[in-house]
């Protein structure tokens, strides 16, 4: 059995791309294993909350001095942590936004990006180390335009981005697949593309 955290970012609805290659990783990982578990934590009903100073004096004062507006303030982080430390498996929606991902999936990892509870450091100016182990993550890329080779490759500031996020808390990218060239192609043909290259391990 499979326990699956599907993130959507995006801040539209039916027509949104990146939320209908999602929800095909989502089939494809069911179709693999009947019995899996989703729990959809949507970034965009209701917006998740951008780092305010309220939630940054809580993430560093221990819980047992927490004021009561601290403890609603660090409410939001702790509930998306506990999902993201429930599942095993977890499915993000990444569309293209000026060439990076969206401020509502920015604003995620900073609530989740939590010394001591999902990465540590180890000193000596090296990179942290991640403490969510045995997980895995697909990644659904969407743009207007072919990020992932060609003229335009150095300028995707997703994956890698997203890569580097996830491995610092200690989660396996498993795979990466893309509904690219909307402009050039078409939406919907893009989408077919992505859909049809999705593998689940």
């Amino acid at each position: 059995m499979k326990k699956v955290l599907h993130i959507m970012s995006s801040p539209r609805a039916a027509e949104s791309i990146s939320r209908k290659l999602g929800s095909a990783i989502i089939d494809k990982i069911r179709e693999k294993y009947p019995d899996s578990i989703i729990n959809e934590y949507d970034l965009a009903r209701p917006v998740i909350p951008h780092l305010e100073e309220m939630h940054i004096h809580s993430f560093f004062t221990p819980v047992e001095d927490r004021q009561a507006a601290q403890q609603l303030a660090i409410s939001t982080s702790d509930e998306a942590i506990n999902a993201l430390q429930e599942a095993d498996t977890i499915v993000i929606e990444a569309p293209m936004y000026n060439f990076t991902i969206t401020s509502t999936l920015k604003a995620y990892f900073d609530q989740i990006a939590r010394v001591g509870i999902t990465f540590r450091y180890t000193g000596n100016g090296l990179l942290p180390v991640g403490l969510l182990k045995n997980k895995q993550a697909y990644l659904a890329i969407t743009s207007g335009g072919v990020y992932s080779e060609g003229e335009l490759k150095p300028y995707d500031f997703i994956e890698p981005y997203l890569r580097f996020l996830l491995t610092l808390m200690g989660i396996t990218v498993a795979g990466v697949f893309r509904a690219e060239g909307q402009a050039v192609v078409g939406a919907e043909k893009a989408l077919e593309k992505g859909v049809a290259d999705i593998v689940i391990l």
